[in-house]
């Protein structure tokens, strides 16, 4: 009965608006032959459902080269135009624009250039307001200088800005790299969620001493989740430990989700994660050594690169495609579905492949249940002004009414939007419902949030209005609310979220919580005593068990980092509250008192001259050789800590993963660690030693006498291969165009056996490798096949230049014994880097030697390998290329 309440409401409310306010545009009469074309070829080629409407909504003349998308719930379609694409570096090329279907027949009427942008990799359209997360260029020397998120504003709807942006955070990346690299690890995607955050997606280049509005400054190394309020305030980080994640998709109930992927000197694999508030996911320094202290992702894909994402939340939409993740994957042209499967606090998943689209970047929905994606179509590294594209999907059974502007619309009237069955229109009711006078708005919100008969997501989207709408008057409500079941999580996150009113907010219903039989309000009890910050929940958060998977990975290997654990969810929150309430003393007496498991986990991120002190005592004391090995442990893992970042550096393409720092350096209470061990180690026999030798190497104590039992690396004989004379030879390849070329590898199939002895006899493997076991070269190929399709494959082997591969553009570095190498760095910590030239050789280089460090506009690969190779030949070295899918 509801649901048919609001499709009358909205057909009546639509009706009233279009007599009194007429359409910004007309309705094109026939559609652009030119999509109309697209459209076939596309659906000739293209893995679609048969269920789905899908045709081309926008081609290249409008929208090239789109990295990413949004939509109004109005259905206004706004697609960031960066025609500098991951590796340009120059300004000017960017571009907001938008797009108009006006009476919703899947035809596009107009466009406009909303606004001029560079690098435009987030978009978010509310209301009269667009958030844009971009690259910014500094006017005087014309390089990049940062990214910002910023808003727009355009209130009289003609599709173009009203004026300049205001910026909401500054300098949300890493200027140096971005100006050196370009935006590909940089910060991207951003999307609200029914709680009022704006999520944004962090790319491994992280940031240094972003600022939001309010002057509120955050510095992280590498990449996560961060949110902040839509006025730019607040600010904070609320996930870390991610690769290069390039969009979130959020569900009604604050779950938050990212395909994002990972480079570890052997591949591209590509990992589904849940994000946990205030989880650490370890990449790249605790992920593989230090299993046990982090969150694990939900499942390795293998080979792909993450780009958009939505949580496709409709009840017009057929249900097996609705309620669940969708994330595209620029690299396999596909975008996906990820099933997942309530767990305890978290998720199990099982993926399928949904809508294939040629390089897609990003997707949206809006309020009349239209789904917009966006496709780079092989626009390449830097952009392609013929390339690019958009499309439209709607259920065949969908026949779409268009989605009225709520800005006339009574609070009553936008209460029955917020009970919709759309999670767009819930979201564009609850931010309608808070630009309105608070006292109706605040009683219509916790009506809905207080009725028992309402659908839990409707519920919970009450209750966040509710809370925005109140603040701080609002709290007692909302501790009301945690009485009831259905929404008692949700209404413990609502009472921590805003950190300028926890004080405020009682402690009883966040203890009482923590008995609760339910993970998922247990975890949201967790985190948020730990945002609260109290004291007092110490040692209740300390009764909470360590489960028996918290076991760190043997020697040598590396633990299940993409594998679900829901068992150490509650744990790894509750340490993480307990560093942040910072009651060092009560986890030291616990330590003391009981071995608390939890407590020394704790201790392990606190650098105070009070903890080695108490440890080495309680050592001393202790007859238990199984808790003293723990001590040891413990002692080790602070035996350095992390030196403050300050964005002069990045850890690359391939860092160094063996953790637990990634720039360790000593601190206070360093010395007095190491007099205490180096006099343990004196004190053992020799076959006693070896446990220090194995808390050398797995901690890099950097302690001589201890030995060490590292891996000694992959022993390699350089392949001997006369590069110029292969590519001085002429074939039909050497004496042919690009183009021929082109055509050729599409009416051939080749022979993939055939390929493989190519490989080998035309030198690619003198700096590449298909296995990940033994030396990482040059670019790693064993998943080529995934990442690129054949003629990309084939472009890169005929023009090397045109799509230099992140990680692998061509360093000239000199050093200060006046020695020169020009190569790809295959591996780099904070002290040293390895160098790799043209015939496979490795050079290592102390990083306090080098005097100049270069990368240049070029590819390692010379042009003209393929030369001397046939067209059938060429085909079958691609095709064995293009089967490397691991």
């Amino acid at each position: 009965m509801r649901r048919i309440l609001f499709v009358l409401l909205a057909a009546i409310f639509l009706q009233n608006c279009q007599q009194e306010t007429p359409p910004p545009c007309t309705p094109q009469e026939t559609p652009d032959s030119s999509l109309v074309a697209l459209t076939d070829s596309l659906s000739e080629q293209m893995d679609w459902p048969e269920d789905l409407d899908i045709t081309a909504f926008s081609g290249p003349d409008v929208t090239p080269s789109p990295a990413a998308l949004a939509v109004k719930s109005t259905g206004e379609v706004f697609v960031g135009v960066d025609m500098q694409g991951s590796l340009g570096k120059d300004p000017g090329k960017g571009s907001i624009q938008r797009l108009t279907d006006c009476n919703q027949d899947g035809v596009m009427d107009r466009h406009t250039e909303f606004a001029r942008v560079d690098n435009p990799r987030g978009i978010l359209a509310m209301g009269d307001q667009v958030f844009v997360l971009h690259t910014t260029f500094s006017e005087e020397t014309g390089k990049a200088s940062g990214m910002d998120l910023v808003v727009f504003e355009d209130k009289d709807q003609d599709g173009v800005a009203d004026g300049p942006s205001q910026p909401l955070i500054e300098d949300i990346s890493n200027p140096n790299y971005l100006r050196s690299r370009g935006t590909d690890h940089a910060t991207n995607g951003i999307r609200m969620g029914i709680d009022g955050w704006i999520y944004i997606a962090v790319g491994d280049f992280g940031f240094h001493e972003a600022t939001g509005r309010d002057g509120t400054t955050l510095t992280m190394l590498g990449g996560g989740v961060l949110r902040v309020r839509p006025d730019g305030t607040e600010m904070e980080v609320y996930t870390h430990g991610l690769r290069n994640i390039y969009d979130v998709a959020i569900d009604p109930y604050m779950n938050i989700f990212t395909r994002g992927n990972t480079n570890d000197g052997g591949g591209w694999n590509v990992r589904f994660a849940d994000h946990i508030q205030t989880g650490e996911y370890g990449y790249p320094i605790l992920f593989k050594h230090f299993t046990e202290e982090t969150i694990p992702a939900l499942v390795d894909v293998g080979g792909g690169s993450g780009t958009g994402a939505l949580y496709m939340d409709d009840d017009r939409w057929p249900a097996k495609y609705n309620h669940v993740p969708l994330m595209a994957d620029w690299g396999r042209s596909y975008l996906y579905m990820h099933h997942v499967t309530a767990d305890q606090g978290s998720f199990t998943q099982e993926s399928e492949e949904f809508i294939q689209l040629p390089q897609i970047t990003d997707l949206d929905v809006d309020g009349s249940g239209i789904m917009y994606l966006s496709a780079w179509d092989g626009a390449g590294y830097s952009g392609n002004s013929t390339k690019g594209f958009t499309v439209r999907a709607v259920p065949e059974a969908l026949d779409p009414e268009p989605f009225p502007n709520l800005q006339e619309a009574s609070v009553s009237e936008l209460a029955e939007y917020l009970q919709s069955g759309s999670a767009k229109a819930r979201l564009a009711a609850q931010y309608e419902l808070l630009q309105r006078p608070s006292g109706e708005a605040e009683t219509a919100a916790l009506r809905i949030a207080e009725n028992e008969e309402l659908p839990t997501d409707v519920r919970v989207a009450g209750l966040f209005t509710y809370s925005q709408l109140t603040g701080k008057e609002g709290i007692n409500n909302l501790v009301q609310l945690t009485g009831d079941d259905e929404v008692k999580e949700f209404a413990l996150r609502a009472l921590a979220d805003r950190k300028p009113y926890i004080d405020a907010v009682p402690i009883e219903p966040f203890l009482s919580a923590l008995g609760s039989p339910s993970d998922r309000v247990k975890i949201a009890a967790i985190v948020g005593l730990g945002r609260l910050g109290r004291a007092e929940a110490t040692d209740e958060l300390l009764k909470i068990e360590v489960p028996s998977s918290f076991q760190a990975p043997e020697a040598g290997t590396e633990g299940p980092h993409a594998t679900p654990n829901s068992d150490i969810i509650p744990p790894h929150v509750a340490v993480k509250a307990l560093v942040e309430i910072g009651d060092t003393d009560a986890l030291l007496d616990a330590v003391e008192q009981e071995q608390n498991e939890l407590a020394l986990w704790a201790l392990r991120y606190i650098h105070e001259p009070e903890v080695p002190r108490r440890l080495i005592t309680l050592y001393n004391n202790s007859e238990d050789a199984g808790f003293k090995n723990q001590l040891l442990h413990n002692l080790a893992r602070i035996y350095h800590k992390e030196e403050p970042y300050d964005g002069s550096w990045w850890w690359s393409t391939r860092p160094d993963t063996h953790g637990p720092y990634y720039k360790g350096i000593d601190w206070e209470s360093t010395l007095l660690i190491r007099d205490f061990l180096v006099k343990e180690w004196q004190s053992r026999t020799e076959s006693e030693q070896q446990l220090f030798a194995g808390l050398n190497s797995k901690y890099r104590l950097g302690i001589d006498q201890f030995g060490g039992t590292e891996a000694e690396a992959p022993k390699e004989e350089a392949p001997q291969v006369d590069l110029e004379a292969i590519k001085n030879k002429e074939g039909q390849v050497g004496e042919a165009s690009i183009e021929d070329v082109m055509l050729a590898l599409e009416q051939l199939d080749g022979d993939a056996q055939k390929g493989k002895e190519l490989f080998i006899q035309q030198g690619c493997q003198a700096c590449h490798t298909l296995s990940q076991e033994g030396v990482q070269k040059g670019p790693f190929l064993g998943q080529i096949g995934g990442i690129m399709n054949r003629q990309q494959i084939a472009e890169s082997i005929l023009k090397p230049n045109a799509s230099i591969s992140q990680g692998f553009a061509t360093v000239q570095i000199s050093t200060d014994d006046n020695r020169s190498y020009t190569g790809f760095v295959t591996r780099e910590t904070a002290e040293e880097l390895e160098i790799r030239n043209i015939a496979g050789q490795a050079t290592t280089i102390e990083k306090a030697n080098i005097e100049s460090r270069k990368e240049l506009e070029m590819s390692m690969m010379p042009g003209g390998l393929a030369n001397a190779l046939s067209y059938e030949e060429f085909t079958s070295l691609v095709e064995f290329l293009s089967q490397q899918v691991k």
